[in-house]
């Protein structure tokens, strides 16, 4: 990312019975960054797609995420999901 460039994220979370994930927050800038670093100190999973968060960016907080970007978060989940059950079976 160049200096000129504010880093962006967005926050998703998957609810059970809703029936793609909703998106929780978004930010651009220290909020952004803020963002990322209590993720990380929660341990929750950070993912860089610059195209996925300017389509998820479009959308307002508090919404589903649209259909057209269902298959990329599917690559993105099955990863953390395989990722979360490799470090359950390594802690057994």
């Amino acid at each position: 990312m160049s200096e000129n460039q504010k880093k962006r994220a967005i926050a998703l979370k998957y609810p059970e019975g809703v029936e793609a994930p909703v998106i929780m927050a978004k930010g651009e800038g220290r909020t952004a960054e803020f963002m990322i670093a209590e993720a990380e100190k929660a341990g929750i999973h950070i993912a860089e797609d610059a195209v996925l968060v300017d389509l998820l960016g479009m959308n307002e907080v508090g919404t589903v995420v649209p259909e057209s970007a269902w298959k990329a978060l599917s690559v993105i989940f099955s990863f953390i999901i395989s990722e979360e059950e490799l470090k359950r079976r390594s802690a057994e």
